[in-house]
């Protein structure tokens, strides 16, 4: 029955959401607005549906919260030019798809955000390697207990969760909780 499948998704769903860890979302304001206090770029990257959850926190912050302000964020997701990311997976390797753009704009002290619902995919901790490697600040957005990413990250913000869909579902609230507390906490 689709009311019975619908139930059951939401109700997994919340004890997905249930364990979000409030610290590790403080960590993750904290370097948002770190970022912005030091006038940093703030770089995100994901494969998937994470990547689709990349480029829509790129949009909710750059627009969402910088709109009308003085003092903006610099945010780009490294998921948004097609012919870069096709030219390197075609040329180079797809491996390279991130980290590659990366080595053409990262400055210290500029932030890495990386998304990968298993914590493992590739290309995302290349980018996240290199960022620690040249004095970028790196935080991973993760399920599946964090995998690598988490490990390879200075901060996190892991599920437990093994369920990727639930996974990139809590991705998105995520994103939208901090989008909408930055909002109504930026400077004018």
């Amino acid at each position: 029955m689709p009311k019975t499948f619908l139930k059951e998704y939401l109700q997994d769903l919340g004890r997905a959401l249930e364990q979000i860890r409030p610290e590790e979302f403080e960590d993750f304001a904290g370097e948002l607005q770190g970022a912005l206090s030091r006038g940093a770029y703030i770089f995100i990257c994901g494969n998937g549906g994470s990547g689709a959850t990349a480029s829509h926190f790129a949009a909710d912050i750059n627009k969402g919260v910088s709109y009308g302000r003085s003092r903006r964020f610099k945010v780009i997701s490294l998921n948004d030019n097609l012919p870069t990311i096709t030219a390197y997976a075609n040329d180079v390797s797809f491996e390279d798809v991130f980290v590659e753009q990366l080595k053409n704009f990262l400055s210290p002290d500029d932030l890495v955000i990386a998304i990968s619902g298993s914590g493992n995919s590739r290309n995302v901790l290349k980018a996240v390697d290199y960022a620690n490697a040249n004095g970028g600040r790196t935080f991973g957005i993760c399920g599946y207990g964090g995998g690598e990413l988490k490990k390879a990250c200075g901060k996190s913000l892991s599920l437990e969760s093994m369920d990727m869909q639930k996974v990139e579902d809590a991705h998105v609230v995520l994103i939208h909780c901090v989008m909408q507390y930055l909002r109504d906490r930026a400077a004018e």
